[in-house]
């Protein structure tokens, strides 16, 4: 299987995956074969990659921390909670449905991302169009618990992070979607009125007697900063609570490896260099090492350029060195397809880099 950006594609692939709308529902099943017009409508989607099927790549496997099964019923949950809340006239009362619902959903989610031996921070989803709460609120849970299980954290304190990671941006159900999805550069009264979201979020939560109190402060504090920029509180590192410091990092990520109305999805390589530069004044330095140690930067089925000149796709990831996977080589220096394509370890073969992301010159179908 191979990722590929939509401009790469031709007439007669094949997709290798699902694509799904911004409401999870399935647009085109994998195993479909691309047409002209096929590809014209994927176009106006806004998706930027897809995995397509490919005779040279067929045995590379992207890995899902997740089942389908269990992503599919988490954002049916999310949705239908949260669309209770968006139609709600006023908050009074309390949400007792939430603790119940979403407390079962972390034990699901925990046993299957422990099944894992090598957890990593792996795209759950490239075929998508567009960014929508539900599914972004899955993602940062997923990320969240994978760093939380490489950090060390108990089961108990893994639930706490989870579910706050799951709820950090409940709040939003509150604010206008119109505002929610401009499509430029918000004024400052409409980016106060977002940064609400936070302090909502901590109103609906706080009193649930089945969510963690830790929690409902994820959802306050998932946008302070180490040097203090960051709201409600302005808080400094170490008045915050450092499961919101592990949000601040994969709700970012996520926000940058997702297609927005506003702005193309980054590549995950891209997006860790752009953290990176927030390494020590906006998030927290060991925090985001971790993070960089356990994010495929390069996932499976990404076509890399080698400073040889050589290109070829990512086929196998190693947890402890992801920056460095296996890539089978497809093509020379020159561009030409290789008559029998080769493996290269590239933590055995230390000597040679990765240059750049792209794709080969043919496509092998």
């Amino acid at each position: 299987m191979r990722l590929i950006p939509i401009n790469a594609l031709r007439p007669g692939m094949v997709l290798g995956k699902k694509i799904y709308s911004s409401e999870g529902l399935i647009l085109l099943a994998e195993g479909v074969e691309l047409t002209a017009g096929l590809i014209r409508r994927l176009g106006t989607l806004e998706i930027g990659y897809v995995y397509i099927e490919d005779r040279m790549t067929d045995d590379i496997i992207v890995p899902e921390l997740l089942t389908e099964e269990t992503q599919q019923q988490a954002l049916r949950s999310l949705r239908t909670s949260f669309k209770n809340l968006e139609n709600q006239p006023a908050l009074k009362g309390s949400f007792h449905h939430l603790g119940k619902t979403f407390s079962g959903m972390m034990e699901s989610i925990m046993d299957e991302i422990s099944e894992h031996d090598e957890c990593m921070v792996l795209l759950t989803e490239m075929n998508t169009n567009d960014y929508n709460l539900y599914r972004h609120s899955l993602n940062v849970c997923i990320y969240t618990t994978v760093l939380g299980v490489a950090h060390g954290y108990s089961r108990d304190e893994l639930k706490v992070l989870g579910l706050g990671a799951l709820l950090h941006d409940i709040g939003k159900t509150r604010i206008s979607q119109k505002l929610l999805q401009h499509p430029g550069r918000l004024n400052d009264e409409e980016f106060r009125e977002v940064q609400k979201h936070t302090e909502i979020g901590f109103a609906i939560l706080k009193d649930e007697p089945n969510i963690p109190l830790l929690s409902a402060h994820c959802a306050l504090s998932h946008h302070e900063r180490l040097d203090g920029s960051g709201y409600p509180r302005a808080l400094k590192g170490p008045d915050i609570h450092e499961y919101a410091k592990w949000i601040a990092i994969t709700d970012s990520y996520d926000a940058m490896t997702t297609q927005r109305v506003y702005k193309p999805a980054l590549l995950p390589h891209e997006a860790v260099e752009v953290m990176y530069a927030g390494s020590g004044k906006l998030f927290e330095q060991s925090f985001l090492a971790t993070f960089r140690d356990r994010v495929a930067i390069y996932p499976p089925g990404i076509t890399v350029k080698l400073h040889t000149g050589e290109s070829g796709v990512v086929s196998k990831i190693h947890a402890n060195v992801p920056h460095r996977p296996v890539v089978r080589v497809l093509t020379d220096a020159e561009g030409v397809p290789l008559p029998a394509p080769h493996e290269l370890d590239l933590s055995q073969t230390l000597t040679t880099m990765i240059t750049g992301i792209g794709h080969t010159n043919q496509e092998h179908t």
